[in-house]
Order: C-alpha cells, then structure tokens, then sequence
C-alpha cells in the first residue's frame, strides 16, 4: 500500500503563500508587460516567424494546463506530492511558466489600430469594465483558492465539495473571467501585432478549453454542474454564447 507524505503544517501554509505570491507576481508581469512592453510598436523582423514563435510559445504554456488534467499525471502527483501541497504545486508551475511566456515573447511589426477620440474613451471603459468583471467573479469564486491558498486537509478530504454560484456575474455567464479577460486584452489601443497575437491566441485557447472544462466539472460534480448550466444558459456574452 502506498502512503503519500504529509507535509508539516507550517511548511504547508509557506509553500501556500510562496504559491500565491507567485500567483500575483505573473499576473501583475502580465499587466505590465502587455500594458508597455507589447504596446510598443515594433519595426522590422519577420513577421510570421515572431508570430509562430509566439504561438507556440502560449502553446506550450497551455499544455501545461492540458497535461495536468491527464489522469495519469493527476495519479503520479497524487503519489508524490503531498495533499496539502497540490494546489500550490500546479499554482507555482503555472505562474512560472506564465511569467516566462511573457518574458519570452517577441515583438511582431505592425499596428493592427490606434484609436482616438471617443473611441478611444470606449475602448478604455471596455477595459475598465473587463478589469471589474475579472476582479469581481474571482472575488465570488474566491480567489484565494485560485491563488493556492484553499488547501486540502491533511487526510487528503477538501475543505469544501464544488459549489456553483449565481450570484454577481456567475448569474449572466458560466465563465465570467473569461469574458473579462477577451475585453482587457482586446479593447487596447494601440493594437499592436505584439498585443494582438496575445489576445488572439490566448482567446482561442480559452474557447477550446471551456467545453472541456465543463466536461471534467460535470463529471466531478455529480449533477450540481448541469443544474447550474441549467440555471446559466450561456458561456460567455449573455444571450449570444
């Protein structure tokens, strides 16, 4: 019989914040880096060799969400790291490799839009309401299990079974933060082609993650999921997906 190991408790709660830490240190890189550094129109290069470098770069960032959810690297992390440990230890990893695709990623020439004028005002307010729409439905879905901060008990049982809200947000569409993440990396202005590849790239992965998403909430929620779906018909934008 196999026994995992159980971290001490005090290691459990720093492993937990250095986690977390991690968790705001990438998404605050993300804003920095895709607020300057990808606002700044490049010259120059190739073109389609920085964008497929960029393509595969979020690729590779993506699979690491992709092979987490296979259930034979679910079962070795199950034996090897301790239940206290694996949120943080897919936090930690993920915020890494978050860190590095930004750090990592290439300038492409070219700027798709530059608004101004009311436009530009518009374009900041679907920024602004993204941002409050991200922060607002983590908040509800607690964000500090999003930042690793929610362990497991020491007997491997989770603190609380999955609930599905709808209150705030979670009542419009099953995937809020989604929905603001499309308006804060689309409503930018300049569009450049650094920010462009980002935002096209990181939304499609998004649209072909949810259905599989929903399909491993389904099947872990024994029939609190469909309830919700039931309840909350659309995914992303209310009343046309």
């Amino acid at each position: 019989m196999h026994v995992r190991a159980v971290a001490s408790p005090a290691f459990a709660r720093l492993f937990a914040w250095i986690g977390a830490g991690l968790f705001f240190l990438s998404l605050a890189y993300f804003l920095f880096a895709y607020a300057i550094t990808f606002g700044v129109p490049a010259t120059g290069g190739d073109r389609a060799r920085a964008a497929g470098w960029n393509v595969a770069l979020f690729t590779l960032f993506a699979m690491h969400h992709s092979v987490f959810a296979r259930e034979r690297v679910r079962r070795w992390v199950a034996r090897t790291v301790p239940a206290s440990l694996e949120r943080s230890f897919y936090v930690c990893i993920a915020s890494l490799i978050f860190v590095a695709t930004c750090a990592l990623w290439r300038p492409v020439p070219g700027v798709t839009w530059d608004a101004d004028g009311i436009l530009l005002w518009a374009l900041r307010l679907l920024q602004v309401a993204g941002v409050w729409l991200t922060l607002k439905s983590a908040a509800i879905l607690d964000i500090r299990e999003l930042a690793g901060l929610t362990q497991r008990e020491a007997g491997g049982g989770r603190i609380s079974g999955p609930k599905f809200k709808t209150t705030g947000p979670y009542g419009w569409v099953r995937h809020p933060i989604y929905s603001g993440w499309f308006l804060m990396v689309f409503a930018a202005s300049p569009m450049t082609m650094t920010r462009l590849v980002f935002a096209a790239v990181s939304c499609a992965y998004l649209l072909i993650a949810i259905p599989f998403e929903e399909r491993s909430m389904r099947a872990a929620a024994a029939g609190a999921y469909e309830r919700y779906m039931q309840q909350v018909r659309w995914k992303l934008v209310p009343r046309v997906y």
